[in-house]
């Protein structure tokens, strides 16, 4: 194992201090949440202000700086939200073998952006780039539920299109559930795009803390019962999970 560099770790520890601290923090505050010496604070504190990772303000105060404000904008301008969904979603399908999609919505619409098939010659039959109605849909209900009221609402009241004798089309009948999925943070669906087949999801969330996608695990009935509801969701929460914290979400 390689050897970590004890000034930049200690460092990294101040900084990530400041993620929780909205209103910033004092010298005496940040040598008593790492339980480094003052000595030692003060000269990180003026290293990283130096460096515009901090910014000292008139009370003494600390806060991150216009650095820290660059670097997040650079990771996120290279950012592929696909190339990281695909590597999750292959992760999620090697622990429980069933397809895994990753999906975003357009305006009532689900599209998916990556898709990792399962091994087992009986699966979902989809494809990458695909549209089909969210409210059909595990993953797409999530997004939905997610969504400002008034935009839920408004797309909800267009209608809603009917795939399978499954499908939701009552209007309040998807609006209680959606609120039940914003309460847990997962969707299920029971052959309501798809015949036969069951499917749970989870919200992705980016660094802001705001849903930018979901991730959903795809079973055949034959093989739901292999494992309870909550073994699924499970996995798929964890994926969603490892998914959100590659995009800096905490």
């Amino acid at each position: 194992m390689a050897r970590l560099t004890p000034a930049v770790v200690r460092s990294l520890d101040i900084l990530e201090l400041f993620l929780e601290a909205r209103h910033g923090l004092t010298a005496p505050e940040v040598a008593q949440r790492t339980g480094l010496p003052r000595t030692t604070v003060h000269e990180l504190l003026t290293t990283l202000v130096e460096r515009r990772y901090l910014r000292r303000d008139e009370r003494a105060t600390y806060h991150l700086g216009l650095s820290v404000f660059r670097l997040g904008n650079a990771f996120a301008e290279r950012l592929d939200l696909r190339a990281v969904g695909l590597r999750v979603a292959e992760s999620v399908v090697q622990e429980c073998d069933e397809t895994v999609h990753v999906g975003m919505l357009d305006g009532a619409d689900l599209v998916y952006i990556c898709k990792v098939d399962s091994t087992h010659s009986v699966r979902m039959v989809s494809r990458m780039g695909g549209r089909v109605p969210a409210s059909c849909t595990a993953v797409g209900k999530v997004l939905l539920a997610h969504l400002p009221d008034s935009e839920r609402k408004r797309l909800v009241g267009k209608g809603l299109s009917r795939l399978t004798p499954n499908s939701i089309t009552e209007p309040h009948v998807l609006a209680n559930q959606l609120d039940e999925i914003r309460a847990s943070g997962i969707g299920f669906e029971s052959g309501e795009s798809t015949a036969d087949v069951s499917c749970v999801a989870a919200p992705v969330r980016d660094h802001t803390g705001s849903v930018v996608a979901a991730l959903s695990i795809s079973v055949p009935d034959m093989r739901w019962n292999l494992r309870s509801p909550e073994e699924w969701a499970g996995l798929a929460v964890d994926g969603a999970a490892r998914f959100s914290s590659e995009l800096g979400y905490s």
